[in-house]
């Protein structure tokens, strides 16, 4: 499903030259619920950018569904998010003047995309997220976790074996939260799909079948559940610390 080899990534802030990525190497074989955790500025959003296409690495090789991230100009980028994979952000990034049916439409309709299936399979996304109420509300009238699970259908609407998700829970308080990420379990075991989720959360992580722990641009190490849901968030942020400590 995903693979990184050897990915670096840099930037120059004035005169200085910060390193973000390190030399990842990160292999991800089956469907599942994956977590990519880390303190603040560890490079873990960073690397979620480059298996997502949303930049590019200076350095390495990344594969996903297939396709050569790495080697992708533009336009052939922007095709592979909107049709390939699915993206989901901690901002929603839902349009505001445009019902959650038609949020969800979206991807389909900037490729102009305006068939009876489009939109039957939008109404089939929003029954399943519990929100078949909601589908002529805008963004202004849904709590935050109703536009989080709108952006979620949205991520699904052309069924990708691979989702990606920014901190999807930073701006919902802890019920809204809990919905999310037991959402997004449950999507990924069902559906067969690969979720990988950036975190700083051990409560979400816990929800996770693997985490990827990262610090100053590299993985560390993985915590590997017996079984999903296995970790409670104490466990997994007493092992993420013996990992930070055994590389300090």
């Amino acid at each position: 499903m995903i693979n990184a080899t050897g990915v670096h990534k840099s930037f120059a802030i004035g005169s200085r030259t910060v390193h973000a990525l390190r030399g990842i190497d990160l292999s991800i074989e089956s469907p599942g619920f994956y977590a990519i955790m880390g303190r603040s500025g560890s490079g873990k959003s960073t690397l979620l950018h480059m298996l997502s296409a949303m930049d590019r690495p200076d350095k390495g090789e990344i594969i996903v569904s297939g396709h050569a991230i790495h080697s992708m100009g533009e336009a052939q980028a922007t095709m592979f998010r909107r049709k390939d994979i699915g993206v989901i952000f901690q901002a929603f990034n839902l349009i505001p003047t445009m019902t959650a049916l038609e949020n969800v439409q979206l991807p389909g309709l900037l490729a102009g995309d305006q068939s009876k299936e489009l939109i039957a399979r939008s109404h089939e996304l929003l029954d399943l997220l519990g929100l078949e109420d909601r589908t002529t509300h805008r963004p202004e009238a849904l709590s935050g976790g109703e536009q989080q699970r709108v952006a979620i259908a949205r991520a699904l609407l052309y069924k990708p074996a691979v989702i990606f998700a920014d901190e999807p829970t930073g701006n919902l308080d802890t019920a809204a939260s809990a919905m999310v990420w037991s959402m997004l379990r449950d999507i990924a075991k069902e559906q067969r799909v690969t979720i990988v989720m950036v975190t700083h959360e051990p409560q979400a992580a816990s929800y996770c079948q693997r985490i990827f722990v990262m610090n100053d641009g590299m993985i560390v190490g993985t915590i590997d559940a017996p079984e999903q849901g296995a970790f409670d968030a104490g466990t997994i942020a007493t092992r993420t610390q013996h990992l930070l400590s055994a590389t300090q």
